[in-house]
């Protein structure tokens, strides 16, 4: 698929890795609806990029939201055929510690948000795009999800924040199986440390220290190039139900 012929829906669109990825697609020719909940920063994208961008404020875990917001994205640019899901949240907090059990609605919340709402725009964003008309290679369309490397070396506080991440990658290839009669690939991101709202909200001190345990760059990644593998995955069409590490070589330590 060409960026210039996307017409995508960015989840956590307003912010991080999120905007970096409408960002790019604009920059390449192609079309961005935002979902977000922030208004002031989804229309002030909205603004600054033009026609080719659209903000609608949207919550993950809604079906109305969500099946309302695309059937907007598609009046709006004609039709649809590219989803990244980047919407999620994390809530720290050690199973038990000196304050007793993690809360328990902590821990469904951060499930709720980050897996189950990439669950419900992935099947929504299929379900509309079944009747695409197929390019060359069959292909209606492709779902690009973000896990992350808490999926795989979780650190002490992040059971929850690990648990919807290695959801993620666990229904990677189920959905691209599901999917593949339809001409649909599933495909997930999971990356390392990156500049995001998040790690601004640390002081630089413990910014530049997190960054320099990346074996290769050491310093944190960038939304953009970010944005650069979710253009890579849209753009070869053999990457498919597959999980891709984006970390610089991080296996991060128990804290």
């Amino acid at each position: 698929m060409k960026i210039s012929d996307v017409r995508a829906i960015v989840t956590g669109g307003a912010s991080g890795l999120g905007e970096g990825v409408v960002r790019a697609l604009i920059s390449n020719g192609g079309k961005a609806a935002i979902f977000d909940l922030d208004d002031e920063k989804g229309k002030k994208l909205e603004k600054e990029l033009g026609e080719s961008v659209v903000y609608q404020k949207t919550d993950v875990t809604s079906e109305t939201d969500i099946s309302n917001a695309l059937r907007a994205s598609i009046k709006k640019f004609g039709k649809i055929n590219v989803a990244v899901n980047c919407a999620g949240i994390t809530i720290a907090g050690r199973t038990t510690g000196k304050n007793g059990p993690m809360p328990l609605p902590d821990f469904e919340k951060v499930i709720r948000i980050n897996l189950v709402g990439t669950f419900n725009v992935a099947r929504l964003f299929a379900a509309e795009i079944s009747n695409n008309t197929p390019g060359p290679d069959g292909e209606r369309g492709v779902i690009i999800n973000t896990a992350s490397v808490a999926a795989f070396d979780g650190q002490i506080g992040q059971a929850a924040y690990a648990a919807s991440k290695s959801g993620i990658v666990g229904m990677t290839l189920p959905i691209a199986r599901d999917l593949a009669s339809l001409g649909i690939r599933n495909v997930t991101i999971a990356p390392g440390l990156f500049d995001t709202p998040m790690m601004a909200s640390l002081p630089e001190n413990v910014r530049i220290s997190l960054g320099q345990s990346v074996p290769f760059p050491s310093r944190l990644g960038r939304p953009d190039e970010f944005a650069l593998m979710v253009l890579s995955i849209i753009e070869n069409t053999m990457i498919n139900g597959e999980t891709i590490r984006l970390d610089g070589a991080l296996r991060m330590a128990p804290k």
